[in-house]
């Protein structure tokens, strides 16, 4: 019998179990203790699917995925697996007759600090799906002992603390040091041809680290299936230290899983950054092989049983290393070894961003990785002359891997992979017609398109209650298993009274938030205003600056004219930036002044506020989106290759205001341009004034009033007492022609802004809205994303149990 079969078995097994840990009577026990008790009894339970996942896998030789990624943003699991496993209740209620309060326990969990944006946050709902899906689908990243940062702002500034995740320990994991693997760097290899034409070698390195992995159960929604998230740390190869050198080498030990994305502006951060992708690429790699050859005769069917997915170039190094422990650890010949390769790997592009196309100075992957390097130049060669032959030579300087004296890792991506995926339609397109058109010429077949999504479960159900339940009633429970059911939902939109209840639902949402800045912020804010909310990474692509002018230039106009007032709106903004991005940091510092400046005029602090949530996370994104009236995808058309976040803005009833980017042009695909505020110019008008050079920002200032006053409030102390304060702002839009072109965009944004006020003014016409955005969101889960790469890339079938 379970510990979780009834509330009574749960809280006599809990209590035994925190004061047999903690040698002490359950009431001495501290809160902390309980919550690691407890997280312990949920992953024991967990535990039991998990086994018998594996099993059932084995037997039935099940195609594996290994999702390779550097990030995953897993949020808190405490709820999510509770859930998951249909337990919340007994443990709830168990909870309760010890006198504790669920909600406390789980605020004691820390947001796993393994990434810094929507590439790992994807990574994570991409995990819930395979899980849910009864797919065998597994992580692979590294156990960062920090996160990114913690980030406070002090005096209007971005202040980076470390972001200590795992004080308490992680309650979710299992430590495997019999499974630890042997990681090699630098050193001399020696090499030689055998009588038989051979290759063999001698490798000599000068810095080995063991790589440890820490297991997490991935737990599917109502099923057995529990896959696994591995993690590896790296820990001392006690054999392999150099004697006199022991405290260097602990450091550089130490600094391997240290942090995510160390600041690559100096060249130790970039060595750093590379050893890292191949610290856990080459751990990962290895278990792979291990795990395979365990359960079959040879490495000859490792394409038919395994897949592995690169999320984006961090884990590029995959395809060299495996055509390294192919050839050199299994005897391979090269071709064999390459279509084995090919046929197991799958690249997905995350950017059109050229400067976040990874590329590594050759010289540097020489030194440290010297025999992945040599195989990447075999990779470069054996690719020109393939292009050569086919009469294409011309084309080696745009597509080569190695040239300017840098590996292009995209470029080996796409060479050594058989499948390679954008994550929106326009942005695959963009890939197909121009960042990568060479390459879609040489291999048409090889670029696909699969648009992101997100678990609704997560950012639904148990961040919003109380929409899920206002659904349930509607159209009953069938779209928690099949989000696409959520269009049920369509023929109730006229409804009046549904209308009022969804208007209730988003009220009660806008005081969990209110009540959320009023305790870290100690701000009051309307609960009857437009919440307005920007919610993402701090780059300049993502336009935060578009948004804040648009509140300077009303702020500015309410002074002026007395007669002008607008309907309250709350404008809300959560971001980081990037430590050595200097420009993103001023733009924060900017938002937090003119807060400052709006909040504290009694005139205008009635109509407006402005609200700077700092240390952005999965958890206060699950208090934030599902608050929200307006969502704010502003980015310069042609740069965000998704987005996530507009997903579950829609999905809990939020209106679009965008440009036609990302997956902001397949929401107003299902919910039409009547229910989105579609504004700015589109990809082929920038593409035009790129071409023809014809744009000019200060055309812009000299001709429009509105342009001008905003720009000039940067220099002339309206928001601070230092003319110099915004310098790099101003420099970028003015002296560097307005690369992102927010001000081409202003007047159009501030049009659009008005047309949102007016729609929010009309109640029943704007709860329809959302209604109708709420119906359209099944489109955008995970569960439809992950079967379309199971279906069309990974070649995955469920998991049967007996």
């Amino acid at each position: 019998m379970s510990n979780f079969s009834s509330k009574e078995k749960f809280v006599e097994s809990f209590k035994l179990a925190v004061s047999e840990q903690y040698g002490r009577d359950f009431e001495d026990t501290y809160p902390v203790e309980r919550y690691v008790v407890l997280g312990e009894m949920i992953r024991d339970y967990a535990g039991i699917h998990w086994k018998e996942t594996k099993n059932a896998i084995k037997k039935s030789h099940t195609k594996q995925l290994y999702y390779f990624s550097m990030e995953f943003l897993m949020g808190r699991l405490l709820t999510s697996n509770l859930m998951n496993l249909g337990l919340y209740d007994v443990v709830k209620d168990g909870l309760e007759e010890c006198g504790l309060s669920i909600n406390e326990l789980e605020e004691m969990e820390s947001d796993a600090g393994l990434g810094n944006g929507g590439l790992g946050r994807l990574a994570a709902c991409f995990l819930d799906s395979l899980a849910s899906l009864d797919l065998a689908g597994n992580g692979n990243c590294i156990r960062y002992r920090y996160g990114l940062f913690k980030q406070k702002i002090e005096n209007f500034r971005q202040v980076e603390l470390p972001d200590c995740w795992l004080k308490n320990g992680n309650v979710w994991e299992i430590w495997k040091p019999q499974h630890a693997v042997q990681v090699k760097f630098g050193g001399k290899i020696d090499a030689y041809m055998d009588y038989n034409g051979k290759f063999h070698m001698e490798y000599a390195p000068d810095f080995v680290v063991r790589a440890v992995p820490y297991d997490e159960p991935i737990v599917g929604y109502h099923t057995k299936t529990t896959n696994t998230l591995r993690l590896w740390d790296a820990e001392v190869d006690e054999d392999s230290v150099q004697s006199g050198n022991l405290s260097k080498y602990l450091n550089d030990v130490l600094a391997l899983t240290t942090n995510v994305y160390p600041d690559d502006s100096t060249t130790d951060g970039k060595k750093l950054r590379l050893k890292q992708e191949y610290f856990f690429v080459c751990a990962g790699i290895n278990q792979i092989i291990e795990s395979h050859l365990r359960v079959y005769p040879s490495l000859d069917n490792l394409p038919e049983k395994v897949a592995i997915q690169l999320n984006d170039t961090h884990p590029v190094l995959v395809i060299p290393e495996l055509m390294r422990v192919l050839m050199d650890d299994y005897n391979y010949d090269w071709d064999p070894a390459w279509d084995i390769v090919r046929r197991t790997v799958a690249y997905t592009n995350h950017t059109v961003m050229a400067e976040a196309l990874e590329k590594w100075p050759q010289d540097m992957m020489r030194e440290l990785l010297p025999r992945v390097y040599m195989i990447i130049e075999e990779i470069d060669r054996r690719f020109r002359y393939e292009i050569e032959h086919q009469g294409k030579g011309y084309l080696a300087s745009q597509v080569g891997i190695l040239k300017d004296n840098q590996v292009h890792m995209a470029h080996l991506a796409i060479v050594g992979s058989h499948s390679v995926n954008g994550v929106a339609k326009i942005h695959t397109q963009i890939l197909i017609d121009d960042v990568m058109s060479a390459f879609a010429g040489l291999y048409p077949g090889r670029f696909n398109n699969k648009t992101n999504g997100v678990t609704h479960r997560r950012w639904l159900l148990y961040s919003n209650p109380q929409l899920a339940r206002l659904i349930e009633d509607t159209i009953g429970d069938g779209f928690i298993k099949d989000p696409e059911q959520l269009t049920r939902l369509m023929v109730h939109v006229d409804d009046p009274r549904l209308q009022e209840r969804f208007m209730q639902v988003k009220r009660e949402r806008k005081e969990i938030l209110a009540k959320y800045v009023k305790d870290t912020l100690n701000i009051d804010i309307d609960i009857d205003s437009i919440f307005d909310c920007q919610a993402k990474r701090l780059h300049a692509y993502k336009r935060q600056l578009l948004n804040i002018f648009h509140i300077m230039h009303l702020y500015l106009r309410m002074k002026k004219d007395p007669n002008f007032r607008i309907y309250p709106r709350t404008f809300f903004f959560s971001a980081k930036a990037a430590p050595s991005y200097a420009l993103a940091k001023e733009i924060i510092k900017l938002i937090n002044m003119v807060a400052d400046k709006v909040n504290n005029d009694p005139e205008i602090s009635r109509f407006m506020k402005v609200v700077f949530i700092p240390n952005y996370s999965v958890s206060v994104a699950e208090i934030l989106l599902n608050a929200a009236d307006v969502s704010e995808q502003i980015s310069t058309a042609g740069k965000e290759a998704s987005g996530t976040g507009n997903m579950k803005y829609m999905m809990n009833g939020a209106l679009t205001l965008g440009t036609l980017d990302g997956a902001n042009v397949e929401i107003v695909e299902q919910v039409g341009y009547d229910n989105a505020e579609i504004f700015g110019l589109h990809v082929e008008d920038i593409n035009e004034l790129r071409k023809e050079n014809s744009y000019n920002v200060w055309n812009l200032y000299n001709n429009n009033a509105n342009i001008r006053e905003v720009i000039e409030s940067l220099k002339n102390n309206t928001w601070s007492n230092d003319p110099n304060e915004f310098q790099q702002i101003y420099n970028d839009l003015m002296l560097r022609n307005d690369e992102f072109f927010v001000l081409a965009d202003f007047e159009a944004y501030i049009y659009a802004q008005s047309l949102v006020q007016q729609m929010y003014e009309d109640r029943s016409r704007w709860a329809r809205m959302m209604l109708v955005n709420i119906a359209k969101s099944g489109y955008f889960s995970s569960d439809r994303t992950i079967r379309e790469y199971a279906n069309e890339i990974w070649g995955l079938t469920p998991i049967p149990f007996d």
